[in-house]
């Protein structure tokens, strides 16, 4: 099994043409993902690969939980935590930040998720019926 980072998985995804490594490299990162007997894509990857597809590339959310979801099917890849990673992106297409998705995916057995980001963390999940509640300390 090899693991891949997240300039792997960019490359394998994207056909850049404005940059001048891509030509070399996207074929490389295609032959590496299909050819490869097992492919692990480690959780901090997947975090990476959506800041990347977001801010680098302009992509969004439907288009990235699209990807995640193509990846995910890939016979030979294993993303780790992928219970957690899928409902983040499900969250992450209703209109939460992936990352924050990700924070509450992955506190699910937590009585409540406290944050100071009230505005677009909190609010939202508690519009979107999110679990755990998110909360604001208070003094």
């Amino acid at each position: 099994m090899i693991a891949v980072d997240t300039n792997i998985l960019a490359r394998f995804y994207v056909e850049d043409p404005t940059d001048p490594e891509a030509p070399k490299q996207r074929p490389l990162a295609r032959a590496l993902i299909e050819r490869s007997d097992a492919v692990f894509v480690p959780v901090t990857v997947v975090l990476e690969l959506e800041w990347v597809m977001r801010g680098f590339y302009g992509k969004r959310p439907a288009e990235f939980c699209a990807l995640l979801e193509h990846l995910a099917g890939l016979r030979n890849v294993t993303i780790e935590a992928l219970p957690r990673v899928l409902e983040a992106a499900r969250m992450h297409r209703d209109g939460l930040d992936f990352a924050d998705a990700m924070h509450l995916a992955g506190s699910r057995q937590c009585d409540e998720l406290a944050t100071f980001d009230a505005r677009k963390f909190a609010h939202r999940a508690a519009r979107l019926g999110l679990k755990p509640p998110c909360r604001v300390p208070r003094a």
